[in-house]
C-alpha cells in the first residue's frame, strides 16, 4: 500500500489566491432559508410560544372499571367495560368515537387489506374481531340511555340522546365485549404455547376512548399496524377471572393477594418487595405445583388491579409462570417492585434469569436521570413478541437472552417515559416516543453494570449507509406509511441520533438536560405535538435551533462538513471550511501542533448563514502539523475522506 500525504490542492498558487480573495468579497447568495421558520410555532391560547401548556389548554379523561374472564379452552376473552368520560372541551360533543383495536385481526379490518402479500412484522390472524352487546351510553347519572352506535373498521362512535356538556360535562358508555384471542396478534400481544401451558399476552384488549385535542378534534387513524397508540388518561380499576392454576401480572397494583396467593407465596411477595436481589416467588421446579403456591385448588379466581393516572392496560396469564422479583428504589425514597413472569424454557442466567436484575436497574436509571417512575411495579413477561410496551408491563421475546433481553427490556421500559408519561401520539409521531425512547436507551445501556452491553448508537457513522441510500426517507413521514425496512431508522435511530447530536455536539449535556428534563415534567399525562417539543426545547435550551429541526427531523439530506486547507496567514493561520452536506451544522475542530499538544474550537452554526465557505484566523504561535473536523466522531458525517488536515488518502 503506498501513502499519499495531500497537503491541499489550496495550497497551490491558484487555491490560495482562491481563497484570499473570498476574505475580501461580500458574499452576495446567503442560506437563511435553512435558518429560518420552517412550520408555523406561534403560541396560541392553548399552547405557549415557550412550548408549555397556555392557559386554555384542556384535556378529556376516561376512567374504566372492567371485568373479564379468560377461557383457556376456547382461548377467548370475555367482559364488560364501563367508561366514564370528562369532556373538558370547550365544546358540547353529541358522540364520542372509541378504538376497538381487536378488530384489526378480521379478513377485511384496512389493516389486513393494507398487509403486503409478502407480509411484514405486522401480520396478524384473520379469525378474530370484538363482538359487542348491551351498548348502553348516558350523560350524567339521569340522562337518556342510547345505544346508538357505529363500528367502522376498528372505530366506533357512540351518540348520546343528549350532548355530553362542556367543561367538565360527564358521560358513562357501558358494553359487553368478547373476542378470540389470537396466536399471532401483529407482534403486540397473543399467545404461546409452552411446554407447561399457554402464555396469554393481552393487550388492546377493551374498548376504549379515541382522543378529542386542540388540534384535530377527534383522532380517527384506523389501527393498520405499524402506528401505535393515542389514548386519554385516567383511573382503572379491572378484574381478571382465570382459571385456579394461572398466574396473572397486569398494569399497576394488585390489590388482593390475599385471595389468589397462598400464604407462602404472600411471604415471598413481600420478601421481594425489601430486597435489592431477585427473589424466585415461583422457581423453575414449583411450576404447575399449585399446592404451594395457590389458595385454590379447582374453578377459576379473580385477579385484581388497579391503576391511576394511565393511558391504558395489558396483562398476562399463564399456568407455565416462573416468577421472580425484586424492590425498585425511586430518588423520592418510595419503593416499588420489579418483577419477570417467564416459561422454563425461557429460565438460565443467560436469559430471563436476569430480567428483574435489567428492569430494576432500567427504571431505577431513569427514574434518577429524568421523571420518577409513577406505578406500583414494573413487569417484564415472556411471550412470542419481539417487543412491547405497555403502562407498568412489557411482553418480550421468550427467546431473549443476554445483550439482546437488556436491550428489548430497557427499551420496553422506556417507554414508560415516552409515551406513557409524556402522551403523544404514537399513530402520527412515532419519532416522538420510538425515538425519544432510543436516545434514552443509548444512556441507560452505557451506565448499566459499567458498561456490560454496548449500545447501537456509540458510532452514529455505521448509519452512513442508510443516510447514502436513495430510498431513505424522513423523520416526519407517518409510521404506517414508511416502508418497513426503513422503520427502524425513520422511528427510531435517526431521532435518537439527532438528539444525540443536540447533546453531544450543539447544546452540550447541561442544556441538554436541563431543556429534555423541563420538557418531561411540563408535559408529563398530557399531549405535546412536534411544536410543542422544538419550542420548549428551544426557550429551556436558549437557542434557535430552527435550522436543526428543519434540517434533521423535517428534512431528508446529510452531514459533510470538509476542510478545504490550512495556510500561514500574517504570522497565524487561516482554516478554510466549507458545508458541502445538505444542512448547517456547528464546526469543532481540534488542532495538534508540532509539540504533539492538542486544542479543540468551535465555529458557530451562523457561519453557514451567509455561504457554504467560511474562512477563520486561528491565532496561534506554535506551528499547526494537523486538524481534524468533529474529532469525537459524533456526527454521522457522510464523507470522513474530506474531515482533516493533511487530507490522507490510502491506494494501493
Amino acid at each position: 500500500m503506498k501513502r499519499k500525504i495531500i497537503l491541499s490542492l489550496l495550497l497551490a498558487g491558484l487555491g490560495f489566491a482562491e481563497v484570499t480573495k473570498s476574505i475580501a468579497q461580500e458574499v452576495k447568495e446567503n442560506n437563511q432559508k435553512e435558518f429560518g421558520e420552517f412550520m408555523d410555532r406561534k403560541g396560541t391560547y392553548s399552547r405557549t410560544a415557550s412550548g408549555k401548556p397556555g392557559v386554555g389548554y384542556w384535556q378529556n379523561a376516561a376512567d374504566y372499571q372492567i371485568e373479564a374472564t379468560l377461557d383457556d379452552q376456547a382461548h377467548t376473552l370475555t367482559g364488560k367495560v364501563t367508561m366514564t368520560y370528562t369532556n373538558n372541551s370547550p365544546e358540547q360533543l353529541d358522540f364520542i368515537w372509541m378504538q376497538l383495536e381487536q378488530n384489526r385481526f378480521t379478513e377485511d379490518s384496512r389493516g389486513t387489506l393494507t398487509t403486503p402479500i409478502q407480509g411484514n412484522r405486522y401480520n396478524g390472524d384473520v379469525d378474530g374481531g370484538f363482538e359487542i352487546s348491551n351498548l348502553e351510553a348516558k350523560v350524567g347519572s339521569k340522562g337518556a340511555v342510547s345505544g346508538k352506535h357505529i363500528i367502522s373498521d376498528t372505530r366506533m362512535q357512540v351518540w348520546f340522546a343528549e350532548p355530553i356538556p362542556a367543561k367538565g360535562g360527564k358521560a358513562t358508555i357501558s358494553m359487553n365485549f368478547s373476542f378470540k384471542i389470537p396466536q399471532k396478534g401483529m407482534d403486540r400481544m397473543g399467545r404461546l404455547e409452552v411446554e407447561d401451558g399457554t402464555i396469554y399476552a393481552l393487550a388492546q384488549w377493551y374498548p376504549k376512548a379515541a382522543v378529542f385535542d386542540q388540534i384535530e378534534g377527534w383522532n380517527v387513524e384506523p389501527y393498520l399496524g405499524a402506528g401505535e397508540f393515542y389514548l386519554e388518561y385516567g383511573n382503572f380499576d379491572y378484574k381478571i377471572t382465570v382459571p385456579y392454576n394461572h398466574i396473572v401480572v397486569g398494569s399497576g397494583e394488585l390489590m388482593n393477594p390475599k385471595e389468589v396467593l397462598s400464604k407462602e407465596l404472600q411471604d415471598r411477595y413481600a420478601k421481594a418487595k425489601e430486597s435489592d436481589e431477585t427473589v424466585y416467588l415461583i422457581s423453575p421446579e414449583e411450576v404447575g405445583k399449585t399446592e404451594l403456591t395457590r389458595p385454590k385448588q379447582e374453578g377459576t379466581v379473580t385477579w385484581h388491579f388497579s391503576i391511576e393516572n394511565s393511558r391504558d392496560i395489558a396483562f398476562a396469564s399463564s399456568k407455565s409462570f416462573i416468577w421472580d422479583a425484586a424492590r425498585i428504589n425511586l430518588p423520592s425514597g418510595k419503593k416499588i417492585l420489579a418483577q419477570s413472569v417467564y416459561p422454563r424454557e425461557s429460565d438460565g442466567q443467560e436469559a430471563w434469569s436476569r430480567s428483574t436484575e435489567y428492569s430494576k436497574a432500567s427504571i431505577e436509571y431513569y427514574s434518577k436521570t429524568w421523571f420518577e417512575f409513577p406505578y406500583s411495579t414494573a413487569t417484564n413477561v415472556a411471550a412470542e413478541i419481539g417487543g412491547m410496551e405497555y403502562p407498568g408491563l412489557n411482553f418480550c421475546h421468550y427467546n431473549s437472552k443476554g445483550a439482546g433481553l437488556w436491550g428489548v427490556t430497557d427499551h420496553e421500559f422506556g417507554h414508560n417515559w415516552f409515551p406513557m408519561i409524556v402522551g403523544t401520539n404514537e399513530r402520527r409521531y412515532a419519532w416522538m416516543d420510538e425515538g425519544f425512547n432510543t436516545f434514552i436507551n443509548h444512556y441507560s445501556t452505557l451506565a448499566f453494570n459499567e458498561g456490560e452491553y454496548p449500545s447501537r448508537l456509540q458510532q452514529t457513522r455505521r448509519s452512513v449507509s442508510y443516510f447514502t441510500n436513495e430510498g431513505r426517507e424522513g423523520i416526519d413521514n407517518y409510521p404506517d406509511v414508511v416502508n418497513t425496512s426503513n422503520l427502524g431508522m425513520v422511528a427510531y435511530n435517526k431521532p435518537a441520533i439527532g438528539l444525540i447530536l443536540l447533546r453531544e455536539y450543539i447544546l452540550g449535556p447541561e442544556r441538554f438536560d436541563n431543556a429534555f428534563k423541563s420538557y418531561i415534567k411540563t408535559w408529563a399525562y398530557k399531549h405535546p405535538q412536534p411544536s410543542d417539543f422544538f419550542n420548549h426545547m428551544e426557550n429551556v435550551g436558549g437557542e434557535n435551533l430552527s435550522w436543526f429541526w428543519q434540517g434533521w427531523f423535517y428534512g431528508n439530506g446529510n452531514i459533510d462538513l470538509a476542510v478545504n486547507g490550512v495556510f500561514p496567514y500574517a504570522g497565524n493561520y487561516l482554516l478554510s471550511v466549507a458545508n458541502k452536506g445538505d444542512m448547517p451544522m456547528p464546526v469543532v475542530y481540534e488542532v495538534t501542533y508540532e509539540d504533539d499538544t492538542k486544542e479543540r474550537f468551535t465555529l458557530p452554526v451562523e457561519i453557514w448563514q451567509r455561504g457554504d465557505v467560511w474562512n477563520h484566523v486561528i491565532k496561534t504561535e506554535k506551528k499547526i502539523k494537523g486538524l481534524v473536523l468533529d474529532p469525537d466522531k459524533i456526527l454521522p458525517d457522510i464523507n470522513v475522506g474530506n474531515d482533516s488536515w493533511p487530507q490522507v488518502i490510502y491506494d494501493n
